[in-house]
């Protein structure tokens, strides 16, 4: 029976050329000059750090430009407020993987709405979608292209 999987992943090493990118065009810039303003990557977080949360907000925004020209979907970003004390702001950018249950159980919702000839279940944190006839799948595919959910999904693990 023909099967495949819904998943959201992130590539991790051009998410990690991607800070290193945006950490480059901090030293470059001259509104940055002298300002300590860093990113910082650990496991599947960015700190974001700078003197102020004004250039915290131009910092999150030449992370998204970097994250798109290295082609990551930046709606895999998810952004916690500014937080500051005396001398410093930062921000935590957390880089979100795999589909969460909720997201989970929405999408096989929206795949029994439709009434096809195919069972979709969740097994951790992707959603597997098997049935008999390859239009039905593909169908599901343009289904899930269509709707509107904020996380980046990728269908892999073809099975005829």
């Amino acid at each position: 029976m023909p099967s495949f999987d819904i998943v959201s992943e992130v590539d991790l090493h051009e998410v990690s050329n991607a800070v290193d990118q945006a950490n480059r065009e901090l030293t470059k810039r001259f509104d940055f000059k002298a300002t300590n303003a860093r990113f910082d990557l650990e496991g599947s977080q960015v700190t974001l750090r700078a003197p102020n949360e004004f250039q915290v907000k131009q910092m999150f925004d030449i992370l998204r430009d970097r994250f798109a020209a290295r082609k990551v979907d930046t709606r895999c970003l998810s952004a916690e407020a500014p937080q500051a004390n005396v001398s410093e702001t930062w921000q935590l950018i957390n880089i979100r993987r795999g589909i969460e249950t909720d997201l989970a159980k929405q999408i096989v919702k929206m795949i029994k709405k439709e009434k096809l000839k195919v069972q979709a279940s969740i097994q951790g944190d992707k959603v597997r979608v098997s049935g008999k006839k390859k239009d039905d799948l593909q169908h599901v595919i343009e289904l899930m292209k269509e709707s509107k959910i904020d996380m980046p999904l990728q269908y892999e693990n073809y099975r005829d």
